[in-house]
């Protein structure tokens, strides 16, 4: 195995760590209210918090500073649609975790942030090496 393939699986398991720590430990109240407002205070820290846990795997992999700088505001803007369009879904259903709709909504919104962190590899082999 390259040196550049161990690293690109480095990056992709520190992005999925992060994920799941961002995204299931670390959420405030604010965080998981108001889901479905473009503009949310709570939103904007969810994603601010993805971006910053993208930076610190990033610069462990040897990503160039002004690399992870755009790479992660990108991530940051990306995240906070994904999650802003799941609550819109979420508000105009209403679905519970008893619904069927309720996961298929939840696994689209997960996909989108792993396609999110295979973009991220991509970017990182194609930009930085």
């Amino acid at each position: 195995m390259t040196a550049e393939l161990q690293t690109a699986l480095l990056l992709l398991l520190l992005l999925e760590i992060k994920h799941l720590f961002a995204d299931f430990f670390l959420q405030t109240p604010r965080m998981l209210s108001g889901r479905g407002q473009y503009v949310h205070l709570g939103r904007a820290q969810h994603a601010g918090l993805h971006a910053a846990f993208s930076v610190c795997a990033l610069l462990v992999c040897g990503a160039p500073v002004m690399f992870v700088a755009i790479l992660c505001l990108a991530e940051l803007v990306v995240h906070y649609h994904i999650d802003w369009a799941k609550g819109v879904h979420s508000d105009k259903t209403g679905y519970t975790p008893t619904d069927p709709g309720y996961w298929r909504a939840f696994g689209v919104d997960q996909l989108l942030h792993q396609l999110t962190y295979i973009a991220m590899v991509w970017a990182w082999a194609n930009f930085t090496l």
